[in-house]
């Protein structure tokens, strides 16, 4: 299993970016890892479904002193990683860090695995229900099947 700081290093190794971009391609990582591969995760961090979209609590204060600003860009060793988390980020990456870290919020409230976790919950209310693999999993997996049969 990965370390979920190396996940982020690696997407900031390709740009600098948000606190809030690196939180949701960690977390696309996560869902696209658990989907593809039997719903295994990629790291073991909880993924929780916060106001702004899913957060990985452990990952938010390693990079929380940037706030609004972009964390710069940082130098990482690929061989830190398996060659399956790599193929995974380098989808993940391709697929969504054209992405602001505000579209891709506006992305994660429109998907199953952020919504079920709120429940009831409204707009602002806090939240530190987890998001759960197997939820990543059944909604990805079905995004993925879908994908190849258009």
């Amino acid at each position: 299993m990965e370390n979920v700081r190396d996940i982020a290093k690696w997407f900031l190794s390709h740009q600098s970016m948000t606190h809030k971009k690196v939180q949701k391609l960690c977390y696309y990582a996560q869902a696209w890892y658990c989907a593809l591969y039997d719903g295994s995760p990629l790291f073991e961090d909880e993924i929780q479904a916060w106001v702004h979209g899913p957060v990985i609590p452990a990952l938010y204060p390693v990079y929380a002193d940037y706030r609004w600003e972009n964390i710069p860009k940082q130098n990482f060793d690929e061989s830190n990683l398996s060659d399956k988390a790599l193929d995974i980020l380098e989808a993940v990456y391709n697929t969504y860090g054209g992405f602001t870290g505000d579209q891709l919020e506006r992305l994660t409230h429109s998907e199953k695995p952020w919504q079920q976790a709120r429940g009831n919950l409204k707009p602002w209310e806090a939240s530190t229900v987890p998001i759960s693999c197997s939820s990543m999993r059944e909604y990805y997996a079905r995004a993925y099947e879908q994908a190849q049969n258009d």
